[in-house]
This record gives structure tokens, sequence and C-alpha cells, in this order.
């Protein structure tokens, strides 16, 4: 008899939107199916799936142990969230050749369900970062005597939601400092900043309104700006790895000696960026909004506004200044949106999807 053959081993998700992209959260059944496709018969000791989450950190760092001596010092550390494992054909052992116990696959395309549920505790948001990542996925693996076994891994996608229409995520932020410079013995006025913002949460797609006004009573020129950053931090062996980049920025005018400015609602668009990861021990994703005056020859004078970047975003009612409508033209706008060396796009290219899925009143 002539041994048939493996033509392919494919996975599949029953998606829970219309997109046919595989998204999920904590409490979601994900099914799916393996589908197998073979050349004539085989013989098959078991066809299993292993499903797991887990998110993981790693990095190292170079240490001077004395003279002439260096060494280097990883730091790893691991969360899991689930681990799920089921047979789909056969039997657990699969060291065991003997005849009995074989299950014979005809030639043709095979479909084999699955089916599990996400733990309801809260999971983190899918992501991949500078040293760490958070990602979920499902392996099968196709077991036949005296031949070494099939394995193929798909990853899916999990969103721990951030409602932003909470009234912690909806209070105004705001701050004032102000910096007198110096040189030698002489000081000369002061800069002064005030700023605000009007909530702590936005979604991508949103422009953040700046409210502020900038008084230059020192000798020198100054320009006022804004940036939004995002810090990843990164926990292992009672360390932390931190990578703070740049998301987006503005500039105003350059005011001169004894001048003012004034921001009305100066717009600032989030760009696509991942949800922050406020609920796993090992990473952090956090954002800000610095609104600060550049000083040439003398120490930036700045402000830090904390930011949460969601996934559900504001209702209409929830303010008469943002438009969520106008947020959400996404329809798909956003996937020609991106950031260099951003890891994390794919995920808010899902969550793009994830909005309209659950939010349909903006796909008009």
């Amino acid at each position: 008899m002539v041994l048939g053959k493996v033509k392919s081993l494919t996975i599949s998700f029953d998606c829970l939107n219309d997109s046919n992209v595989p998204v999920y959260s904590s409490g979601d059944t994900v099914s799916g199916r393996v589908n197998l496709e073979v050349t004539g018969e085989i013989r098959v000791k078991s066809l299993k799936i292993h499903a797991r989450g887990h998110a993981k950190v790693r990095w190292t760092e170079s240490r001077n142990a004395g003279s002439n001596t260096a060494y280097t010092q990883n730091y790893t550390e691991e969360v899991e969230y689930f681990n799920h494992k089921d047979i789909l054909i056969g039997h657990e052992r699969d060291d065991d050749n003997s005849e009995e116990g074989f299950n014979t696959i005809h030639s043709g395309r095979h479909e084999y369900a699955f089916s599990f549920e996400l733990p309801q505790t809260p999971l983190a948001t899918s992501f991949e970062g500078r040293h760490g990542s958070v990602r979920y996925w499902v392996k099968a693996e196709l077991h036949r005597p005296w031949l070494l076994p099939v394995k193929l891994k798909k990853e899916f996608t999990v969103f721990e939601h951030i409602d932003i229409n909470t009234p912690s995520l909806l209070s105004p932020q705001a701050g004032t400092k102000d910096k007198t410079l110096c040189c030698w013995f002489c000081a000369s006025g002061p800069i002064s900043l005030s700023a605000k913002i009007e909530r702590k949460g936005y979604t991508p797609g949103e422009s953040i309104q700046i409210f502020a006004e900038i008084e230059n009573c020192s000798s020198r020129m100054v320009v006022p700006k804004a940036a939004i950053y995002q810090t990843q931090a990164f926990y292992a062996k009672g360390k932390m790895k931190e990578v703070k980049q740049l998301v987006a920025n503005l500039r105003g005018e350059s005011l001169s000696s004894g001048k003012t400015e004034t921001w009305n609602g100066k717009l600032l668009k989030i760009p696509p960026v991942s949800p922050s990861i406020l609920d796993c021990s090992i990473i952090r994703v956090e954002y800000s909004l610095m609104v600060y005056v550049d000083i040439p020859g003398a120490m930036d004078l700045f402000l830090n506004l904390p930011l949460v970047i969601g996934t559900i975003p504001l209702h209409p009612f929830g303010s008469r200044t943002s438009s969520v409508s106008s947020q959400c033209s996404m329809n798909m706008n956003w996937l020609g949106l991106s950031l260099p060396e951003r890891p994390e796009e794919h995920v808010v290219r899902i969550a793009c999807i994830f909005f309209l899925q659950h939010h349909p009143a903006m796909q008009k």
C-alpha cells in the first residue's frame, strides 16, 4: 500500500465579527477548525490542539565584575493567562507506535472543530514591544507513527477593554509651571506655562484639544510645543526596563521677550497606537501629553498630563467638542495610517475593526 501524504494543515477561527478577524475578550468562547488535507490514506495517532496566552519580557544588560571581567545578565519573566489542551483525534500517548489505536484518514479534506473559553478574569491586550510581548495562540499537532509530527501555530488577538466613558477618564487634566532663567549673577523675568485638556481618556484617531497660555518675560526667544509619548515598561527579577518613544507632536509660534501666546483648543491628533496596558504585572504601556516651552541654552519648561488610550470611544453625548463620528470615520481609513518602527500597529488595525463591530453607528 502506498502511504498517503499530508498536503496541508491549517487553522481557521469562527470570528465574532463580520471582518473575518479573530478578536476576543476575556470570557469569550474561541472556536474554530483544524483543516487537514491529505492525498491517499494516512494513519494518525493523534491530532491535538494547544491554546495558550501569556505575557513575556526579556532583555540583557552587560555587567562589569572587576578588572577585565565582564558578563551578560539576562532578565526574563513570564505571566501565563491560560493554557488549554485538547485531543481532536486519537489518544494521549504519542510514543506508542503499536498498530492498535491508529486512525485512518482517507484522501480529501477534513475539518475538526475545537472550542475553549477564555478566562473571565482580566487579560492583557495583545502587544508587541521592544523587550516583551503579550501573545495568544492556538497550535495544532498531527502525530503519525514513525514520522515527525506536523505542527502549525496561529495567533489571535485579545483586547482587554478600556471604556473612556468613566468618571476618572472624563476628568480634565491641568497644570501650571514657571521658570526663571539666570545668567551669571543676573536673573531675567520668568517664563510661565499653564495647560489644560478636557479629559484623560482618548481613543486612537481622536484629536486632543489643548488649551494653554505661555508667557515669556525672559530675554530669550522661546518656542511652545506639545507631544504625545508612549512609555513601555518591562519588569523582571525586581528590575525595570523602560522605553519611551514619541507618538505625535506639534510646534507653536516662536515667542519673543514680553510676548504671550494662547492656545484655544489647539489640536493634536492621536495616530494608530496600542491601547494602554495597565493590569499586567510585567508589562505596562502608558501615555502622556507633554506641553512644554523649548528654551535655547536652558532646560525646557514642561508639564506632563497623563493620558489613557482606550478601546471604547467616547459616547456622542459625552463631549461637546469631540466628534466620535469624525474620529471613527475609520471605515478602515486607519489602515492607511502608520507610525515608524511600531510593532503593535497590527493590533491597532484590528482595534479599528473591533470599534466598528461594537459601535455600528460609527459606520454611517
